[in-house]
């Protein structure tokens, strides 16, 4: 039977350009740009990296801080294109990258979650008919009315993750966000993943927890660098990068 993948990204890189030196006003930036001064330089974010990731499948991404996973992540989920390769999607995608993206700090949780929702393609009726489904996950109902920029890291990341799995996506993106919260609440959202791996929904994880991407995923990533270290089995890829990067 042929294998049916959810993402496949092939040769993938991203550049960014830095400036060379620093620039201490507008002013200064402004001449040295006039008098072709302004130089800078390439930084590869993510160099050449392939990968094939099947329907059904949880796949993590392991490696040090600064090593591309996020920029991974972004790429897959069409925030960032990479400056060359390519990447193709089969399916509607959920991502859950940064938390606040999508949320107006200045508006009630109530009403973020119909902005959040309209961000990632819900209908008004929609959001409507699941509100309380969303809340009680989020467990956050005595807050509804208080505007999100006095909310905690962890309670933003209750209502993100709740809007984004209200639905069963085809493609669920998470970087980072289960280390966020009580560990009770760490516990809801693997077990809410749980339920949607069992209906089919590929989910693809960056977290520093060794131990969560051990119980989570059927195959990892490890990314140095940039540079694409190892993929394979989970136990195997994560035993090796512990015993490279000394990390639990």
């Amino acid at each position: 039977m042929e294998k049916e993948y959810s993402i496949v990204a092939d040769h993938i890189s991203m550049h960014f350009n830095m400036a060379s030196e620093k620039l201490e006003s507008f002013k200064e930036y402004f001449i040295k740009l006039v008098k072709h001064q302004l130089f800078f330089k390439d930084f590869i974010a993510v160099d050449d990296v392939s990968f094939a990731i099947e329907k059904g499948e949880v796949f993590g991404i392991v490696g040090t801080n600064g090593s591309g996973k996020s920029t991974t992540l972004k790429m897959i989920s069409g925030i960032l294109k990479p400056t060359t390769g390519s990447i193709s999607i089969n399916g509607n995608l959920a991502p859950l990258i940064e938390l606040g993206a999508g949320f107006d700090g200045e508006l009630t949780a109530r009403e973020n979650i119909y902005l959040n929702g309209a961000v990632l393609g819900y209908s008004k009726p929609y959001i409507d008919k699941h509100f309380d489904q969303i809340v009680d996950f989020a467990e956050l109902r005595d807050f509804l009315d208080m505007p999100i920029k006095n909310y905690s890291s962890g309670m933003v990341a209750r209502i993100a993750f709740a809007i984004a799995t209200v639905i069963t996506p085809d493609i669920l993106i998470v970087d980072e966000i289960l280390s966020v919260g009580d560990f009770l609440f760490q516990e809801k959202c693997e077990k809410r993943i749980n339920q949607l791996m069992d209906d089919g929904t590929t989910v693809v994880i960056v977290s520093h927890s060794l131990d969560q991407i051990r119980r989570l995923c059927d195959r990892v990533m490890w990314i140095d660098k940039g540079k694409l270290k190892m993929i394979g089995p989970t136990q195997e890829v994560c035993d090796a990068y512990f015993h490279n990067a000394g990390q639990a």
